[in-house]
């Protein structure tokens, strides 16, 4: 246990000192309460020695600009003590201060926010400074502290409960684990490890008291010593994130579960998030938010879509399954760059991707124009490129099959025998089998789950890079490492990475495909594509939504070089950053070590 860490519980009795004559109402809140007035108070002030640094940035004096920085880290630094409280107790005024440094989209009005805040901030000190872009900083500096200095009067006649502070503690632990170690607030900055220690510190010191209620020794070693290691190991590119994640972090998050069950102050997981999983790497700890309760019925369903899902009456003309471009044998995709269509002599317009954890996103297809799986599957059916068909009358065709009659029976009984069943129920079949393609087998799997043995010195290495100095986990977030967004798990990331025509990377081309554009009309939404997850991706190529990439050296080489605005194509919307990784070529083999340690056993 470190000094530092102990030090911090007695301190905490300085600023919860104005709650000792009384007996509290709960056991955090007014605690949590204090300690956020005089955080938030810290946070002006560290904005106030930032604005000075900015003030006297000379475009010319390196070290001017340099000075900035380290005051921009005070203030990410004073930022994470308040984190956890303002942007779950308050987060519609939470989001000037440490947003993505991009123009965001929110739909369905299609309104967007231009780039605001510290993040925003940072990326126009790693540019090249001029007196607008200084000016800029300035505009943005004033912006952060007017607000600040108000943020005291979020309080006026705020109430809450333990329950709501156990539940936002909850949700900055996954910030830490899936934001905070890969450096996603601040990737040029890299101070992701020092921000990981302050906020984990502001949780120690918001558990306090429920620990001294609790006695919880479990959470109270574990919390320790992932401040312990965190304090110790603050370089960021060098930074162990599996051995903090499997010995520290992932068995905290696993008994700070069972404390707050134990206390009775369970709360109502988001998105796709399930607390009843040990931890957020758990086989089931991500699951739709539509998953049925009953067992048996899902699995009967489950059962009839899996008959379903090889059934080439589903098709026009009788030629093509679900099977035909995602094949099972093929991690259920067909390894072509596009499939090919009902039409042998057409493709359709994409890549097929794996079906493993599809279910685990929010939206569906690569430009995401389906919201649900049930949506995705209406879509492909009646596609004419695809299968052409007429679902009412593939669903007649299937119900004159006595074995198929008895299974939807099975699977759907409440339908009223004067009542037929109808041609969603082919959807819901299908979607739920689909949601049962979740092996969670990988090497990588089984090394979280205990074995030791399951991964190589080059896979425990790639896994930190891809964590880490390759920036790969702040789109392919843990832990299904697709674009699924932490904490809350509610949204599906859209990015614009430039992806080329080919893969000729000395010879790069624009390709030409609108993405996401074609679905919500916006020019922000130029080829955006969903992020898949990369569980598997070391054996479903081809890559990209366009197949176009034949290898994933091919994909680590694209990413290291910045996308297609770092080859030089003129992408003023790409969100990757362009700035070269300047990955080692022994780097870029651990990486895709760690990628075939994600590919499931089947």
């Amino acid at each position: 246990m470190s000094k530092t860490f102990t030090l911090l519980f007695f301190a905490s009795f300085i600023v919860l000192a104005f709650s000792a004559k009384h007996s509290p109402r709960t056991i955090g809140v007014e605690q949590s309460v204090a300690r956020f007035k005089v955080d938030s108070k810290s946070y002006a002030l560290s904005l106030q020695d930032l604005s000075e640094a900015l003030r006297n940035i000379e475009p010319d004096q390196p070290g001017s600009i340099s000075i900035a920085k380290t005051r921009l880290i005070f203030s990410r630094l004073a930022y994470k003590r308040i984190e956890y409280f303002l942007e779950h107790f308050f987060f519609t005024s939470s989001r000037i201060y440490n947003r993505p440094p991009k123009n965001e989209i929110e739909e369905p009005h299609l309104e967007y926010m231009e780039p605001a805040g510290m993040q925003y901030m940072e990326a126009i000190l790693f540019d090249s400074i001029t007196i607008d872009t200084r000016k800029e900083l300035l505009v943005q500096a004033e912006l952060l502290s007017n607000a600040a200095n108000d943020l005291h009067a979020l309080l006026y006649k705020f109430e809450t409960s333990d329950k709501q502070v156990l539940a936002a503690v909850r949700l900055e632990l996954i910030r830490i684990i899936a934001l905070g170690i890969t450096g996603f607030d601040a990737p040029m900055l890299k101070s992701g490890i020092w921000e990981s220690a302050v906020a984990m510190e502001t949780i120690a010191l918001t558990l306090k008291p429920y620990l001294d209620k609790n006695k919880q020794d479990s959470v109270f070693h574990y919390l320790g010593n992932s401040i312990w290691f965190l304090q110790n190991n603050p370089e960021f590119d060098s930074f162990d994130r599996l051995k903090f994640l499997k010995a520290y972090a992932l068995p905290l998050q696993k008994h700070l579960n069972v404390m707050i069950r134990e206390m009775q102050f369970d709360s109502v997981s988001p998105g796709m998030l399930r607390y009843d999983a040990g931890h957020m790497f758990s086989p089931g700890a991500l699951q739709p938010a539509d998953s049925m309760n009953d067992k048996d019925l899902t699995e009967k369903r489950a059962e009839l879509g899996k008959k379903l899902f090889f059934e080439t009456r589903l098709s026009g003309n009788g030629s093509k399954s679900c099977a035909s471009c995602h094949n099972p044998a093929n991690y259920f995709t067909d390894g072509l760059p596009k499939s090919i269509g009902l039409n042998p002599h057409t493709h359709v317009r994409r890549n097929a991707p794996s079906l493993f954890y599809a279910a685990a996103q929010q939206n569906q297809f690569w430009d995401g124009r389906a919201k649900t799986l049930e949506d995705q599957i209406e879509t492909v059916l009646r596609d004419s490129s695809e299968m052409n068909a007429i679902p009412a009358q593939s669903m007649q065709l299937l119900l004159k099959d006595k074995s198929y009659k008895r299974l939807f029976k099975k699977a759907f009984p409440e339908t009223r025998k004067e009542k037929k069943p109808g041609e969603q129920q082919i959807y819901t079949a299908l979607a739920a089998f689909i949601k049962t393609l979740n092996p969670y087998n990988s090497d990588f799997d089984r090394y979280i789950a205990g074995d030791q043995h399951a991964l190589t010195d080059a896979q425990v290495s790639g896994f930190n890079l891809f964590m880490g100095k390759a920036q790969c986990g702040t789109c392919h977030f843990a832990p299904l490492f697709n674009g699924l967004i932490p904490p809350f798990y509610a949204l599906t990331e859209f990015e614009v990475i430039g992806t080329t025509a080919t893969d000729d990377l000395l010879n790069p081309k624009k390709d030409l495909d609108n993405g996401r554009m074609d679905v919500r009309v916006t020019p922000y939404y130029e080829a955006a594509f969903k992020t898949p997850t990369v569980r598997n991706a070391a054996v479903t190529g081809p890559y990209m939504h366009n197949g176009a990439f034949n290898s994933i050296e091919k994909v680590i080489d694209f990413y290291d070089k910045g996308g297609g605005a770092g080859l030089g194509l003129d992408l003023p919307r790409q969100t990757l950053s362009p700035l070269p990784l300047n990955l080692t070529d022994q780097e870029k083999k651990d990486i895709i070590a760690f990628l075939h340690a994600l590919t499931d056993k089947i």
